[in-house]
């Protein structure tokens, strides 16, 4: 069910939504968290059916932000339940001219009461710090998309200097399955130390930058990392090298869905390592609301050691 509310306030949707649950029987004592997404005038129907399919794992409040500055100062709001929100409530906010500046008292009246509350931005409007920012402030985990930048390489690299405890970056949530497989390999025989690593993937991907610099800090060696052609490789992580005595160990991706590891002495293990999908990382975000700190360690120790990407 979706109910618009033109030019509107937020305590009349507060009001609204404790109308519907009421009407409808539902409660809100089964949310465990209110997810904030905050987007500039752009569309983000992705976002919310990213956050739909999550909250059936997390139910949550989801409140979106929509800002549209320059406009005549107003207040539009949509409000969807039932089948169009999945086990979640979700409230979309537009806020137009004047209505728009303060996004913090835009929400306040909506948040769950003592619950936690968790701020994505998906888009590229990100702020620079979103710690300090007005949304970032209420909320105990922020979450930022590098890859979504146009310039992504420069937005990874100011993190470091911008990072809070409870920061986090989706260009880092991708790469668990990566890290997942890697560190089995190195839990097998025969135990040796690695000497180098190399990592390559696309120019636009910010996770291969994470990914070798994550590398080199837990395996305190030499890291090499390469931005493949465009025209050989146009999207995400693309292979892993680590070099040991008895031959290298290489993890490549062949295709969208499938990886080779290639392993000195024994026959090559085909894998299944699809690119994750929106939802998945999001949902794994959700399931610790605590900070993540092997990530905080990466975006400061790691990234400041990580040297300038080969060509």
């Amino acid at each position: 069910m979706i109910i618009d509310l033109n030019e509107t306030t937020v305590s009349k949707v507060a009001k609204k939504l404790v109308s519907v649950r009421e009407e409808g029987g539902a409660v809100a004592l089964g949310r465990v968290l209110t997810l904030i997404i905050k987007a500039d005038d752009r569309p983000v129907e992705e976002a919310i059916e990213a956050a739909n399919d999550a909250s059936r794992e997390h139910p949550m409040r989801v409140i979106v932000v929509v800002t549209h500055p320059g406009d005549e100062a107003r207040l539009d709001a949509e409000i969807r339940v039932g089948g169009d929100a999945g086990a979640s409530e979700v409230v979309i906010l537009h806020a137009y001219g004047e209505a728009a500046n303060n996004s913090e008292s835009l929400v306040t009246g909506l948040l769950l009461p003592d619950a936690p509350v968790v701020a994505w931005w998906p888009g590229d409007d990100a702020p620079e710090a979103p710690a300090l920012s007005p949304l970032g402030r209420i909320a105990q985990r922020r979450i930022t998309d590098s890859s979504a930048s146009e310039k992504a390489d420069e937005r990874l690299a100011r993190l470091d200097e911008t990072y809070r405890p409870g920061d986090t970056d989706l260009a880092w949530t991708r790469l668990t399955r990566w890290r997942e497989h890697l560190a089995a390999v190195l839990d097998q025989p025969p135990f040796e130390p690695v000497t180098a690593v190399e990592v390559r993937g696309a120019a636009d991907s910010p996770s291969t930058a994470l990914l070798a610099a994550w590398l080199g800090m837990a395996l305190d060696v030499p890291v090499t990392w390469r931005n493949e052609d465009p025209a050989e490789w146009s999207h995400g992580m693309r292979s892993v090298r680590l070099t040991r005595e008895s031959g290298d160990i290489v993890l490549e991706r062949r295709t969208e869905t499938h990886a080779v590891l290639t392993q000195p002495g024994q026959p090559d293990h085909d894998l299944l390592l699809p690119r994750r999908s929106l939802r998945e990382c999001i949902a794994e975000e959700l399931r610790r609301l605590d900070a993540d700190r092997l990530y905080g360690r990466v975006i400061t120790d790691g990234w400041r050691a990580l040297p300038e990407a080969t060509v």
